[in-house]
């Protein structure tokens, strides 16, 4: 039957839609063009940094940037076939990408693995939840949950207001239209005191949504806050 499935609807690459060996491939003309994130990276956002090093190394935008969580990781650089995954699972209603994108946050994440920890993601403000009709970080979270083996809830965290879209705005601009904005839902409070929480976002570029996120956890008394994301915004050096 397996087999028969596969000759009806053969595997195709997720990036371009090529013939693949496998279900959630990456083929070879793309593979190149895929930007995974290895080597030495930021260890609070996970942007890639240059050379090699023995110990934790902080990028110039996070020594300038105090963030709130311990330690962040990203298995992408938003870009090229990176930035077409991300477009296509957050807009593009291709929800098949989120499963396989979680393996690859699982394998740069799982140091990060704390006792009792959940993985909660960054929420979407109702309206926007229904007219996506998902919340690509909720899929992701749930697929890494189950990669680390880790609890999660889909709604511990809530937007009670809209928010105006961060694409153009300046760093400052999306610290001041975020701050404040994402709060622990109140059924959800219980849940998260004194544990450690996994913030789990498609894309990070300022870092401002998921300091909104990681402050809301921490004021409501949680344990440490981690952050793992798919892709990172990363300039080039």
């Amino acid at each position: 039957m397996q087999t028969l499935v596969q000759m009806i609807y053969p595997p195709r690459c997720l990036s371009c839609g090529g013939l693949v060996e496998t279900d959630f491939g990456i083929c070879s003309a793309c593979w190149p063009k895929t930007p995974f994130i290895s080597g030495l990276s930021c260890d609070l956002c996970g942007t890639p940094l240059p050379g090699q090093s023995d110990r934790a190394e902080i990028c110039d935008e996070c020594l300038k940037t105090e963030r709130p969580w311990t330690k962040g990781r990203a298995a992408l650089e938003y870009k090229d076939q990176g930035r077409r995954l991300v477009l296509g699972l957050k807009h593009g209603d291709r929800q098949d990408i989120a499963k396989p994108a979680a393996k690859w946050m699982a394998r740069v994440t799982r140091d990060l693995v704390q006792e009792d920890m959940i993985i909660v993601p960054i929420p979407l403000h109702l309206h926007r939840h229904l007219a996506r009709r998902y919340n690509q970080s909720a899929l992701l979270a749930e697929a890494l949950a189950e990669e680390l083996d880790l609890d999660w809830c889909p709604d511990a965290l809530q937007r009670p207001k809209p928010t105006p879209s961060l694409d153009g705005k300046s760093r400052e601009e999306r610290f001041e239209t975020v701050t404040g904005r994402i709060t622990v839902s109140p059924d959800r409070e219980e849940l998260l005191k004194n544990r450690p929480v996994l913030i789990v976002d498609d894309v990070m570029t300022s870092g401002a949504t998921l300091a909104a996120a990681a402050e809301a956890c921490l004021a409501n008394g949680s344990g440490q806050v981690f952050v793992s994301i798919l892709a990172r915004v990363a300039k080039d050096p």
